[in-house]
Formats: structure tokens, C-alpha cells, sequence
């Protein structure tokens, strides 16, 4: 079958009835169709890369997906193809480089005003900047990359994946470039929390995360190492991102007894609690420590339940709640422990999970096609029935 060209074509497939209207960026339903937009924007880039490489000229739909919300491409970010082959013709350090592939993996967008907005105040929750990654794509000719770093993702070897380090180095060139606000704005905002879950005493909120799916993977990544390593909190917006849990097969195995699936969970963990308490008592502190230093940022997941690749975001924040309820300090300790972490540790290796998460905002969809980028630039009505729920973190 050949590929739909209606689907990247923004005047059909896209949220239309949103550029009728001025954006509000302190609205939900704006925020996040427009970055689900941009997201969408970054595969048809890809796709338009590709044939290009064959047909020049042809391709001109990624465009609209961005201009229409006043966005411009400030830089493409691409990744050099892994095969054997192109690796051979690096490594012989070929002069005809053309001949080595490579693949769009994601893009930054410079939020440009209109004039009529320009001559006004700017919005103070309005981005300057919004970096999206893109996910999987199958049918295309990077579906063999893609596939190796959901594998990387899946085995937590992320940090030796060139698209996740390339795009942390992006996004510290980004927020290396804004000027710090004046010291008298700084200070008057006393670190207030801003719309997407950034803080408004930084820069940091000038650039916005994006992703959906692998690319959701590169955005989590990206962000919880600009909280550890820069102390800044961007506002993250991650649309069925993966969850490397056993949530899909606990659920198989108790198929619809929520009792037995509290009963599992409950019993998994004060195994972790006791553990972290007694033998593993190092690495418990490690990530109390860890959690405390991620908490002030509250990234937004978009999932849906019947999403197997995101659903185990859904398990693992309700259930931590529901642990809580019987412990807090049960629900609290044994919610940083992974069993991997904890046998990484016993060989004196770190290796945090990066679904682990002291707090966040999930947005949970019951619409249909549970992976499908689509429903997330859908405005809230009966085709998009989502339901908010926040969740916190404290150690006591």
C-alpha cells in the first residue's frame, strides 16, 4: 500500500478550527494540540527527507503544521545512519558523503509572533522555543534505527544512543542562547510554576519538550537530565511515551481483578520498601535523593489505557496512590525502586529507570486507536474525553 498523503496534509488532517482563533497559552487544549502539531510536524519532515533523496521537489506539507500557529524551523535535528554499510564508508572516510544516509529524527521550532501580537505585551507562558522528536516510523527507511533504540530504551541504554545525546546538547545550546529575565522579573516570581510544568525564575521556560513515542523517550530523557544536571525544569509535553514495566502482563494475568491486581502490586511493594530499608539501604538514599532533585518538574504524559507501550504510566502512578493510602512511607520509598535498579546496585551500578517519576500530570484519553498521535491535537469534546489527574511526590 502506498502512503497516504492526506494524513500530512495540515488543511485535512490537522486541528483547523485552532488557527481561526487567538492562542492562549495558559489553555490546556491550546498548548497541547499545538505541540502535538509540531510533533507531527517532525514526521513528515522525515518523510519529505527521504523523498526528496529521490525525487527532488517533491514534498511540501510539513510546513503548515507549524506556520499555521507561528512557529518557523529554527534547525532540523538529524542522526547519521547506523548500518553496517554507511558505518564501513565513515570509517573509510569516503569523500562522496552523500552516499551516507541519514534520518530526521526531530526538529527545533522559534516561536515567531504575529505583529499584531508583537506590538502587544508577549505572552508570558508563550514558548520561544519548542524542540519535538518524533517516533517510530515502520514503514519508512529509518524503521531499522528506530527499532535498535526502542531496543535501547527498553534495555535503560539510553545514555549511549547518539539521537538522546545529541538532543541534550541541543537543548543546552538553546537555553544557553535566551537572556536571563531582569533580576527584579526573577525575583518577583519566586520560583511560581508555570503553565506545561516549568518555573517561571529561569530562562528554562522559554523552551518547551516535546515527543511522542521514541521520541517522547528522547524528551523524558532530555528533561529529567536538565533537572539533575542544570537545575531547569521545562515544560514537557510527552504523548504516549514508554513504559518499560510488567504492567502489560500483570494485567494479562489477572485480566479485570482489580483486587488482585492491588494485591500484586501491594506485596511488590513492601519487597522493595524492605529491601530499601535493610540490604540496599545505599541505594534507597541514592534515589530519595534523586527524586527530591526531579520534583520540582512536572512534565504532562498523554496516555491512554489500552496503549500497551504507555499504559504502565497509568499503573504505576494509581497504584503508587493506592499504597499510600495503607503507607505513605511504603508508597513513597518503594515508588523510586525499580528490581533492575536494585540488582544494578548490588554490582555497584547505577542505572535509573527513566520511568520513574516523583511527579507529573496525566492526561488520560478513552478515545479510539489508543497510540495514535491524532487524538492528541483533537479538542476536548466527544471524540477526546480526557481526564486530568496530578500526582505528587514528598518522602515523609
Amino acid at each position: 500500500m502506498g502512503r497516504s498523503y492526506d494524513r500530512d496534509n495540515f488543511y485535512v488532517y490537522g486541528p483547523t478550527d485552532l488557527t481561526q482563533i487567538e492562542v492562549d497559552w495558559n489553555n490546556e487544549e491550546h498548548r497541547r494540540c499545538i505541540t502535538a502539531c509540531l510533533v507531527k510536524g517532525t514526521y513528515i519532515l522525515e518523510s519529505e527527507h527521504q523523498i526528496r533523496r529521490k525525487e527532488e521537489g517533491k514534498g511540501k506539507f510539513a510546513a503548515a503544521w507549524w506556520e499555521n500557529f507561528h512557529f518557523r524551523l529554527h534547525h532540523v535535528l538529524q542522526s547519521e545512519c547506523n548500518c553496517v554499510c554507511c558505518k564501513i564508508r565513515r570509517r573509510l572516510e569516503l569523500s562522496d558523503q552523500s552516499t551516507i544516509r541519514s534520518f530526521v529524527y526531530g526538529a527545533i521550532f522559534e516561536y515567531v509572533p504575529p505583529d499584531d501580537v508583537k506590538n502587544r505585551r508577549r505572552h508570558p507562558s508563550a514558548p520561544r522555543f519548542v524542540v519535538a522528536f518524533r517516533g517510530t516510523m515502520p514503514r519508512d527507511a529509518t524503521a531499522v534505527g528506530d527499532m535498535r533504540l526502542n531496543l535501547m530504551v527498553l534495555l535503560n541504554r539510553q545514555r549511549f544512543c547518539s539521537r538522546f545525546t545529541e538532543a541534550r546538547k541541543h537543548v543546552i545550546s538553546l537555553l544557553s542562547s535566551i537572556p536571563p529575565p531582569p533580576p527584579a522579573a526573577a525575583g518577583g516570581s519566586g520560583g511560581r510554576a508555570v503553565a506545561g510544568g516549568g518555573t517561571a525564575n529561569s530562562n528554562s521556560v522559554g523552551v518547551w519538550l516535546a515527543g511522542h513515542s521514541l521520541g517522547a523517550s528522547i524528551a523524558l530523557y532530555v528533561g529529567r537530565d536538565m533537572v539533575t544536571t542544570r537545575g531547569c525544569s521545562l515544560p514537557t509535553f510527552l504523548f504516549n511515551p514508554p513504559h518499560v514495566s510488567a504492567a502489560p502482563l500483570i494485567d494479562a494475568a489477572v485480566m479485570s481483578s482489580e483486587a488482585a491486581k492491588m494485591y500484586l502490586y501491594m506485596s511488590s511493594y513492601v519487597i522493595k520498601c524492605v529491601l530499601g530499608m535493610t540490604f540496599l539501604k545505599s541505594h534507597r538514599k541514592d534515589m530519595e535523593k534523586l527524586f527530591e532533585q526531579l520534583s520540582p518538574w512536572v512534565p504532562n504524559l498523554y496516555v491512554h489505557r489500552k496503549d500497551i507501550i504507555c499504559k504502565g504510566f497509568i499503573d504505576y502512578f494509581e497504584q503508587r496512590e493506592k499504597a499510600k493510602e495503607l503507607s505513605t512511607r511504603v508508597g513513597n520509598s518503594a515508588a523510586t525502586l525499580s528490581y533492575r535498579d536494585m540488582v544494578y546496585s548490588v554490582f555497584n551500578k547505577h542505572s535509573g529507570r527513566q520511568h520513574l517519576l516523583p511527579c507529573a500530570v496525566l492526561w488520560i484519553s478513552h478515545g479510539d486507536n489508543p497510540h495514535a498521535l491524532r487524538q492528541w491535537w483533537r479538542p476536548t469534546g466527544p471524540e477526546q474525553d480526557l481526564r486530568r489527574q496530578e500526582y505528587s511526590w514528598t518522602l515523609r
